[in-house]
């Protein structure tokens, strides 16, 4: 049964740093695609990253791209997330979510991924 367990979220001032993991478990396929997604308060659900274990290639959203890294430790199955120079618009609920992918490559695009963690709440403020 594969699972996905996010941790590292919080509350941090603006301008502060986070780390998000996301702990896969219950499979043993050697291809997929992790990605991070997120959702505030009377908004959509939104792709931040993600990253492939065939060719670890990567996306970001362009609100996080030069602040949010993505990477991944494959032998733990755990994926990372550091969020640097945090922006009080990045407040929301993280989520993981996995798919079982033979390609490379990963998609920012929700309704593609099959598994999904609990979430994680983030809160940037002062």
């Amino acid at each position: 049964q594969v699972q996905l367990v996010e941790s590292g979220g919080g509350l941090v001032q603006p301008g502060g740093s986070l780390r998000l993991s996301c702990a896969a478990s219950g499979f043993t396929l050697q291809y997929y695609a992790i990605g991070w997604f997120r959702q505030a308060p009377g908004k959509e659900r939104e792709g931040v990253s993600c990253i492939s274990s065939r060719d670890g290639s990567t996306y970001y959203a362009d609100s996080v791209k030069g602040r949010f890294t993505i990477s991944t430790d494959n032998a733990k199955i755990t994926v990372y997330l550091q969020m640097n120079s945090l922006k009080p618009e990045d407040t929301a609920v993280y989520y993981c979510a996995l798919v079982f992918r033979y390609g490379s490559g990963c998609s920012r695009e929700s309704n593609e991924y099959d598994y999904w963690g609990q979430g994680t709440q983030v809160t940037v403020s002062s």
